[in-house]
C-alpha cells in the first residue's frame, strides 16, 4: 500500500480494491488508439489495466473512504470475464495492516455508483446482503442515488441492486456540494453520470483534486479525452475545463482511483510535464 502524509492533519492511503481491465477504445472514446496508446499501456485484448483502489483519508480523527472497490463474490464469472477482473478486493487485509477494520470507517464518499466503485458497499452475511461499513454515513449525490434505485435501460447494467440493498438507512444525499469534514468536499459535476461528483481536499499548504471518472487516469488530462461510457460527455468536458487548467496553473495535485501507475501527480503550470508524483508499488502483487 502507498501512504501519503499530506500534512500533519491529513494522511491518504490507497487500499487494495481489486483490478479490472476495460476496453481501451471505450475508455478513450473518440481518441484514436495511435494517440492514447502512447500514454497508457494496452494488452493483446485491447484492454487497459484499471485499479479500483479506495482512498482512505484520515483527518480530524475520522476515517473516510473514497469509493469501495469491486468487492468480493459480487460478480458472475461472465461479468469477471467481460470486465477483465484479475483480482477482487482485499479491503479487509489492507485495513488490518493499518490496525483498522470496516467498523472503523466513519464516512464513505461515493463519487458515483457504477459497479466498479460501489460493489464494495455491501457484503453477504448469512445469505443476506448487509452493509460493508455499518458505522459509516454514505455520501452520494441525490440524482445518483435516485438513478441507483431506479436505473434506466442503459444504466441498469452498472447500477446493481445488490450494491444498495442493506445500506439505505446510511445514505446521506447532497445536491451541489457538501463538506463532509473540514477540508474534504464533494462537488457535483455530472458528465460521466448525471450524479457524478469529484473531491477537493484542502490543507494548510496543498489543494488536491480527485476528478474520479471524468479523469480516471493520468492519460485523460486532455480536457477532450473523455470516455465512451460517459452519459453526458459534453458535461465531462466542461467540468474538466473548469477545474484542470486552473489547478495545474496553481500547482495543485491530482489523485487517482483507477490509474495503474500513479496514485498522485503534480503537473507543471502548463500541464505538460509531471514535476512530482507518488507511484504505485507494483512489486509483490
Amino acid at each position: 500500500m502507498e501512504t501519503w502524509h499530506v500534512s500533519d492533519h491529513m494522511r491518504l492511503t490507497w487500499l487494495n480494491g481489486g483490478v479490472t481491465h476495460m476496453d481501451g477504445g471505450a475508455m478513450f472514446g473518440v481518441v484514436p488508439k495511435p494517440l492514447w496508446g502512447k500514454k497508457y499501456p494496452v494488452n493483446e485484448k485491447n484492454q487497459i489495466e484499471l485499479r479500483t483502489d479506495p482512498i482512505l483519508i484520515q483527518t480530524g480523527g475520522k476515517n473516510l473512504l473514497v469509493d469501495t472497490g469491486i468487492g468480493n463474490e459480487k460478480l458472475s464469472e461472465k461479468e469477471k470475464r467481460n470486465f477483465g477482473v484479475t483480482q477482487e478486493s482485499k479491503i479487509d487485509e489492507s485495513l488490518k495492516m493499518l490496525n483498522l477494520s470496516r467498523q472503523d470507517i466513519d464516512h464513505v464518499l461515493m463519487t458515483h455508483m457504477h459497479f466498479d466503485h460501489a460493489c464494495g458497499l455491501t457484503i453477504m452475511d448469512n445469505n443476506s446482503l448487509v452493509s460493508a461499513f455499518p458505522n459509516a454515513t454514505i455520501h452520494v449525490h441525490k440524482t445518483e442515488w435516485e438513478e441507483m434505485c431506479a436505473p434506466n435501460i442503459r444504466s441498469r447494467n452498472t447500477y446493481f441492486s445488490t450494491n444498495r440493498e442493506g445500506i439505505e438507512e446510511q445514505i446521506a444525499t447532497f445536491e451541489n456540494d457538501v463538506e463532509v469534514v473540514t477540508g474534504v468536499r464533494l462537488i457535483h459535476t455530472g458528465g460521466h453520470s448525471a450524479g457524478h461528483a469529484i473531491l477537493k481536499l484542502s490543507t494548510e499548504d496543498k489543494t488536491i483534486w480527485h476528478l474520479a471518472d471524468i479523469m480516471p487516469t493520468h492519460a485523460h488530462l486532455n480536457v477532450l479525452w473523455v470516455l465512451a461510457y460517459d452519459d453526458y460527455p459534453m458535461d465531462s468536458i466542461e467540468a474538466k475545463q473548469a477545474y484542470i487548467p486552473k489547478a495545474t496553473q496553481n500547482g495543485e495535485w491530482f489523485i487517482f482511483y483507477h490509474d495503474y501507475r500513479y496514485r498522485a501527480i503534480k503537473w507543471d503550470s502548463n500541464g505538460q510535464q509531471i514535476i512530482d508524483a507518488l507511484e504505485r508499488n507494483m512489486k509483490n502483487e
